[in-house]
């Protein structure tokens, strides 16, 4: 996207080598703008969206798909007697997403099972 030219970043000076020299005084007033606007707002999509910083934690639409592919790997695991190798990747193909994010809930769903598993108590074949 191209800036207007007060908000650009100024052109390379000098080169020498593959260090790049920039005039101090364009880099200082560069800074000075960005500093202004970016503190009024006025860059738009620049720095983070806001937030309670606490991400799919927080609540809201991500926890709830989270909740739900929780759900989905807790019954995966119960139906395959436990952890197996690739069940995020499965669940990936299977359902959408991404591998990573059914990494995370199918280790969140570890836990659950683990913690359901020491509620039962000693001798309810407690899986690995």
């Amino acid at each position: 996207m191209e800036q207007p030219e007060g908000r650009r970043h100024p052109e390379v000076a000098c080169t020498v080598g593959r260090t790049f020299y920039f005039d101090q005084q364009a880099v200082e007033s560069f800074w000075a703008v960005w500093r202004e606007e970016v503190g009024t707002g006025l860059l738009g999509a620049a720095g983070r969206r806001p937030g309670d910083g606490r991400g799919a934690n927080g609540g809201g639409p991500g926890r709830e798909q989270r909740e739900h592919a929780v759900r989905v790997a807790l019954e995966a695991l119960r139906g395959a007697g436990g952890y197996r190798y690739g069940l995020a990747a499965r669940l990936a193909r299977e359902h959408g997403g991404v591998a990573r994010s059914w990494q995370r809930a199918v280790a969140e769903a570890r836990t659950v099972l683990e913690q359901e598993q020491e509620r039962k108590g000693p001798g309810s074949g407690a899986m690995p």
